[in-house]
């Protein structure tokens, strides 16, 4: 499993990906329609059309790192965002990545009994 901090911005393309992209078509999609800079260690996430495959793409200040996930069975939540990308946090990432729906969980905010 994937461990990310907290402190990490993860983006996702909304949008279907080719995923026969590489390392350079995949900056060249975050330099267009994020208008981000790849080099800056955030996570961003590609899925293809049918939403069961997954690539990663991460700069570690030492070299580009490239995850990729197939499911052998069911397909990737979908991610609402504004236009062509949308931000999530780590534990929706892990969430995602788990096969939980990110619509049907609920944060409940617990009070400590006085």
């Amino acid at each position: 499993m994937l461990h990310v901090p907290a402190s990490v911005a993860i983006y996702v393309y909304t949008a279907p990906a080719d995923l026969r992209k590489g390392f350079d078509g995949l900056s060249g999609i975050v330099r267009d329609k994020f208008q981000a800079d790849p080099l800056d260690g955030s996570l961003f996430l590609f899925f293809n059309r049918r939403r069961d495959r997954l690539k990663i793409l991460h700069f570690d200040g030492g070299g580009f790192w490239l995850y990729y996930r197939l499911l052998e069975a069911g397909t990737f939540e979908t991610v609402a965002g504004e236009g062509p990308k949308a931000q999530i946090d780590a534990t929706q990432l892990a969430m995602l990545l788990g096969g939980v729906s990110l619509g049907s969980v609920r944060r409940k905010r617990y009070r400590r009994a006085s």
